[in-house]
């Protein structure tokens, strides 16, 4: 099992989804575009049939779009035998490893980074004498964030790049049963129980020999850095993530943002459903009642993660609705995770101010996005920021309707987690980025240029 099994256990995805089932080594998957419950019916699971072991995944895209041939798991039948990899993160030098795979006579199905991570574990797989051998290879080659479970016909692997910039743990059924996931919480839904998380660099290899643990890439806890963002924003509240409960962490983070960022009101409210832990700590911090301002249609995804600009403002405009009642007349402190475009909150904003509202006061859970995100966050370009676009909060209060506006600090936003087992990275926040990134990286330009080789790289003569 990888990220969930469900959008409700543990929503890392919605685009599209897929599963690989192996019965002794004989390979059967399905995917598609969509929503679980509308890939996977209940005719298309009984034609998958059953095996001893299985690997899933949902799908959210910051590079290669929508391609059928980008859905995980990748199944891939080589002269070794099959292997399926599922692949959370990105990485910095995927258009490296392509570009010279390609040029080796390798033929690539989609654009995504985990067909890079696949056929380099199948190049070192035909020279090396075990799976987990070529992976530890393969690791020494790979740049940037990746999380990843691999199965073979006897083994399933998980391996987390030495970073750890994206989570993910291991699990173990009542039987004895072992299980992967980017999150607790999809273990929790499936009746798993957590026994830890994978440590950053770490390989686990899980057979019918029991379990093992390959460190060779393992990292001190001062050179790890998980996103932070994973607890602002990605992962569920219900999760626990490298020792830290991220309800918890939500809710120090609207601690600190009472102190930081005070103001005369008369309700907290957080905008569903990342806000709401941090205007509940902002309410008990501040001694201002917190309320529920805005109700959340369940039957939409996450906006922030929709694919498009016009995809995600369609989808606040009928996934958010004002208890008016509750609003009218009132100062209201609105609690969101972050602003990254502007347009989201400054829709909210104007939802409280037609409900009624006499003040509408902001505060972001989090820091300014000033920087592009090459780890896996769909931060592309200081273009669409609104922060780089305007020099002062003050200003951006303007721009998205609000009275004012107040951002957590960075200095803060590192302590929101305390006691986690790793350190973090803020490079959204602050541009300082723990892997080097290659001054020539085009995110998603192959997506764009798809065929057009001379765009991609030169090809030499």
């Amino acid at each position: 099992m990888f990220n969930s099994i469900h959008e409700e256990c543990g929503v890392r995805g919605q685009e599209s989804c897929g599963i690989a089932v192996n019965d002794d080594g004989v390979f059967s998957h399905h995917k598609g575009n969509g929503l679980v419950p509308d890939v996977f019916t209940a005719g298309r699971l009984q034609a998958i049939g059953r095996g001893n072991m299985a690997l899933g995944h949902v799908r959210y895209s910051t590079t290669g779009g929508k391609d059928l041939g980008n859905i995980q798991p990748l199944v891939i039948r080589h002269i070794k035998g099959n292997l399926a990899l599922a692949h959370n993160g990105n990485l910095v030098n995927a258009d490296e490893l392509r570009k010279k795979y390609e040029l080796s006579g390798g033929i690539f199905h989609g654009t995504s980074d985990t067909e890079a991570i696949a056929y380099t574990i199948v190049s070192k797989r035909l020279k090396c004498s075990s799976t987990e051998e070529a992976v530890e290879q393969t690791m020494r080659e790979i740049k940037g964030a990746y999380s990843c479970v691999l199965m073979t016909a006897t083994k399933m692997i998980a391996f987390r790049d030495p970073n750890g910039f994206r989570p993910l743990c291991l699990g173990r059924f009542p039987d004895g049963a072992y299980c992967i996931s980017s999150e607790s919480c999809a273990l929790d839904a499936v009746g798993a129980s957590m026994v830890r998380d994978v440590l950053p660099g770490e390989i686990v290899v899980i057979s019918d020999g029991g379990i093992r643990s390959i460190k060779t890439h393992c990292t001190t806890k001062e050179n790890s850095s998980i996103c932070v963002f994973e607890y602002i924003y990605f992962a569920r509240p219900d999760s626990v993530i490298e020792g830290v409960s991220v309800h918890h962490a939500r809710m120090r983070a609207g601690t600190f943002l009472a102190r930081e960022h005070p103001v005369d009101a008369d309700i907290v409210i957080g905008v569903p459903d990342s806000g709401i832990d941090a205007a509940m700590g902002y309410a008990r911090e501040s001694g201002i009642p917190y309320g529920i301002g805005l109700i959340k249609n369940r039957y939409i995804g996450r906006s922030f993660i929709q694919p498009s600009q016009a995809q995600r403002e369609n989808a606040v405009r009928i996934k958010l609705n004002v208890i008016r009642e509750n609003i009218e007349g009132k100062r209201v402190i609105m609690i969101d995770d972050s602003i990254v475009r502007g347009t989201t909150c400054a829709r909210i904003v104007k939802l409280l101010r037609e409900a009624g509202a006499k003040e509408v006061h902001m505060r972001v859970s989090a820091p300014p996005f000033k920087h592009a995100c090459y780890f896996g966050t769909d931060i592309d370009s200081s273009d669409n920021l609104i922060a780089c676009q305007f020099d002062s909060a003050e200003e951006i209060a303007k721009v998205i309707g609000a009275d004012s506006l107040g951002y957590l600090s960075i200095d803060a936003t590192h302590r929101i987690a305390e006691g986690a087992n790793v350190c973090f990275c803020d490079g959204c926040f602050s541009g300082r980025y723990p892997v080097e990134v290659p001054e020539t990286i085009s995110k998603n330009k192959f997506d764009q240029k798809l065929g057009n080789y001379s765009e991609y790289y030169e090809i030499l003569d």
